[in-house]
């Protein structure tokens, strides 16, 4: 195998700048909902229920706020977003990222997409080893994901420093080369 056959895919600052201060947005509107005054809350017409505003402000501000968390570790991480080689795929591209997928372990590909916003699905022989890494948010985000797609991996270009559709073409390439069937 080719040892020197490697595509570096850079982590974009930019985008990530642009998501945490999205997220940032999402837990300032958090602590607006949450401070709204109970009375204020029932004379609306709708969401008329103070404490599924008061609820929906506070997952907003947890889960907004650890987005922001680990777009912040992004933007100062210094490692590249994906590195293809003849070895794998290694994935630093978000704050649940898998490391090292050997080729050996990797099945194939799958596209999820909601609402035009598409997702690569790394599909492994053992799912299970890369569920149970890290700490106990990580092992969440990692069940959540393997429920949502199939597969604990999955890996978007929001963050890197190319598109869905070359994100795609540069995987599928790679396992072309050095997959299973390779």
């Amino acid at each position: 195998m080719n040892t020197t056959d490697e595509k570096v895919i850079e982590l974009s600052k930019t985008k990530i700048l642009f998501l945490v201060a999205v997220a940032c947005g999402f837990v300032v509107g958090g602590f607006w909902m949450l401070l709204l005054d109970s009375a204020e809350i029932a004379v609306q017409r709708r969401f008329n229920s103070p404490i599924l505003v008061h609820g929906i402000g506070v997952l907003s501000i947890v889960f907004f706020g650890l987005c922001a968390v680990f777009g912040v570790k992004k933007i100062v991480d210094k490692r590249p977003g994906l590195i293809l080689s003849a070895t794998g795929i290694f994935d630093n591209s978000s704050g649940v990222s898998a490391g090292l997928i050997p080729w050996s372990e990797i099945l194939g590909f799958d596209i999820f997409e909601v609402q035009k916003q598409k997702t690569l699905v790394v599909k492994v022989t053992k799912p299970e080893r890369y569920i149970e890494v890290g700490g106990s948010v990580k092992r969440a985000l990692n069940r959540m994901n393997f429920k949502l797609c199939g597969s604990p991996i999955a890996i978007t270009s929001n963050a890197l420093e190319i598109d869905f559709d070359e994100l795609l073409e540069v995987c599928d390439t790679y396992f072309k080369k050095y997959g299973k069937n390779a």
